[in-house]
């Protein structure tokens, strides 16, 4: 039987413009911008959004002022997207050296270079495995690419005139505003408050211990307000509801119950309570989240990962001098070449940076180029089933920090060089799995609209070297700039701080420590585990999600609690106005858009302020005990935006049903 033939929306033989100067410039620019809000978010809250939809919408706006084609269009969102794979590798790994204290100062020109090419080596990886693998997987009839089609179909009704990037922009500025103005104190951005429940005194002593609820509101944020839209209400609660686990049951029920038995001067605070003894908790339910997570994973992963081995050596040999312009991709030398030049790279920083041993660098860079191909090969497969805003990267960079740590100690790695070999490994196969399904998913809308893939594959390995060179910045930024703060509140800051979490590099920290250097409090892990495994059996919807909630600062959960509860409500509006699909899904386009531009705003002024701290530039108060009152107006406000605005964009019944944005 034939099967018809492909055709994309640009014919293979079109000479249309495609990888131009002002194209490859406004997708780094894009790189840089999506990939430092990235990092913001990520490190704030744990989370980052996909960029595919962002930069699509920009890259229209802006290439269709200087009437740019479509194919312009594709490969600037291809470069644009890149740096939020890179951004999301970063923070899920690189805060870790510090944390786990392999680097006693986040910035020196040393960590700047090995962070910069600990990126882009693992950058480049991805995308030459991606190379190898693209025609196989992006032709896969079994691969729906939702995520792929959407964008895909955006830029199609661009060619006719429709966008949402004002509903973007606009978004943007409202949310730099709001966090302008609560960095001046105008009003309060978080309110905090200690409920007392009671206090007990120990027999024969006069010390008294209280306990109670620490009630936080949560912090006046856009941002963490339009994550809670994206991911939705369900997701939202779950989270939420592990904030309410940590705050309203352990943390008092510790404090209460077992801090009298403490002497006086040894007594805890409830948030050192949360911070010393709950978060490990939280962190071993993470721990069982995440390889749940996998487990039920485990046909897609295995079948990803057959398919991969399988089909290398017909990806590799299907190049020929007259395939035509929509199946070239980089020869197949110059992916040698690249993948060698990675494992050299890997050995170099391991044995002569981290001081490892001869056979655990060799190991270790053989190790990193095994676990980086398997992990590339399942991040595409999963995006092609699901898009890669449910990628589980920090799942599948877990499993490979694990794997690389027990493979290395077995071999005798130890104390702090072990460690930073393990991290370093981690680090390089969590941005190369990151970049290769953000790259499969790009090529898949490359192979919808008639892009060129060598041309994409080449930009995205320019915006990775120039993401990988510009964001630790904003990394540096944000954690000299909590430092700073903390200093002047009276707190520890950076990385790791109550501020600055950055939750799965904790993790990573912490992991790597306590399975090489023996410095993991196993305990309260292990209670976190049994924790994770009763969620599992009562069927909780995702203990990840839940065990991460018990993670971030209440505040934080809390304000992306509300977030998804705008969303609910938005539901149940369009529900009683009895919208059709077309019109949700418009409801829809419009509301991600305007929760992706507070998130990008907050982010883009929240690292200009971090700027100024890092500076000690002291900027002007408003207020010098700024109300919170106005706070919660400018909550509601936001939430009355999120519902009105996309509701009255539904449009009219009969109107033909738009591509989903999610």
């Amino acid at each position: 039987m034939s099967q018809e033939k492909f055709v994309p929306f640009v014919a293979s033989s079109s000479n249309m413009a495609e990888m131009t100067v002002r194209a490859l410039i406004l997708g780094l620019l894009m790189a840089v911008i999506l990939g430092a809000a990235n990092a913001y978010l990520g490190l704030k809250a744990g989370m980052t959004i996909a960029a595919t939809y962002p930069a699509a919408v920009i890259g229209m706006a802006v290439l269709r002022a200087f009437k740019g084609t479509i194919l312009e269009e594709n490969f600037a969102r291809t470069v644009g997207s890149i740096g939020e794979s890179v951004a999301a590798g970063a923070i899920f790994t690189l805060p870790a050296f510090f944390i786990a204290g392999i680097w006693p100062e986040f910035y020196t020109t040393t960590n700047y270079i090995i962070a910069a090419s600990i990126m882009a080596v693992g950058g480049i990886l991805g995308i030459m495995f991606v190379a190898l693998l693209r025609r196989i997987m992006v032709e896969n009839k079994e691969l729906p690419y939702p995520e792929s089609v959407a964008a895909a179909e955006i830029h199609k009704a661009g060619q006719s005139g429709t966008s949402g990037s004002s509903h973007l922009f606009f978004a943007m500025i409202g949310g730099a505003l709001i966090k302008a103005f609560g960095e001046l104190k105008l009003f309060a951005t978080s309110f905090q408050h200690f409920f007392v429940f009671g206090k007990q005194t120990i027999p024969g002593s006069t010390f008294q211990a209280q306990g109670g609820l620490m009630f936080n509101s949560f912090t006046i944020s856009p941002a963490y307000m339009g994550v809670g839209y994206i991911i939705g209400p369900q997701l939202a609660s779950l989270a939420f509801g592990g904030g309410l686990i940590a705050w309203g049951l352990l943390t008092p029920i510790i404090q209460y119950f077992i801090m009298p038995y403490y002497p006086q001067d040894g007594a805890l605070t409830a948030m050192e309570v949360w911070g010393k003894i709950v978060r490990p908790i939280a962190i071993g339910g993470m721990l069982v989240g995440a390889s749940y997570t996998l487990f039920k994973m485990r046909k897609s992963l295995i079948t990803g990962i057959a398919r991969s081995v399988g089909d290398v050596k017909r990806a590799a040999a299907g190049m020929a001098s007259d395939v035509e312009r929509t199946e070239k991709d980089i020869s197949f030398t110059w992916i040698m070449a690249g993948i060698v030049f990675v494992a050299v790279c890997t050995f170099i920083i391991t044995f002569f940076v981290f001081n490892a041993s001869l056979l655990i660098s060799i190991v270790a860079a053989t190790v990193m180029i095994i676990l980086a191909f398997f992990f590339a090969a399942v991040s595409g497969y999963l995006v092609g089933i699901m898009g890669s805003s449910n990628n589980p990267i920090s799942g599948l960079t877990l499993t490979a920090l694990v794997v690389t740590a027990v493979i290395l100690v077995a071999l005798g790695a130890t104390g702090q060089e072990g460690v930073a070999a393990v991290l370093g490994v981690a680090a390089i196969v969590c941005v190369a799995a990151a970049v290769a399904g953000e790259m499969l998913q790009d090529l898949k809308v490359g192979h919808i609209l008639g892009g060129t893939p060598w041309k994409m594959q080449l930009g995205d390995i320019i915006g990775v070297v120039i993401a990988a060179a510009v964001l630790f910045v904003p990394l540096f930024i944000l954690h000299e700039g909590d430092v700073s703060l903390g200093n002047m509140q009276g707190y520890a800051g950076g990385f790791g701080s109550k501020e600055l979490p950055a939750p799965q590099a904790s993790l990573m920290a912490m992991l790597s420590k306590g399975i090489v250097g023996g410095d993991m409090t196993w305990p309260l892990i292990i209670v976190g585990m049994l924790m994770g495994c009763a969620l599992i059996l009562i069927r909780a919807g995702s203990p990840m999600l839940i065990s991460v909630g018990m993670y971030l600062p209440f505040g934080t959960v809390f304000a992306i609690f509300i977030g998804g509860i705008t969303k609910g409500i938005l539901d149940m509006v369009c529900k009683k106005r009895g919208f059709n699909e077309g019109q949700r899904t418009r409801v829809d386009n419009v509301g991600v858009l305007l929760a992706a531009g507070f998130i990008a705003g907050e982010a883009l002024i929240g690292l200009l302020f971090a700027g100024f701290a890092f500076g000690e530039i002291q900027m002007p108060a408003i207020f010098s005990s700024p109300p919170f009152s106005i706070g919660l107006i400018v909550v509601v406000i936001v939430s009355l935006f999120l519902i009105f605005t996309p509701a009255r964009n539904a449009g009219n019944a009969d109107d033909p049903a738009p591509p989903k944005s999610m």
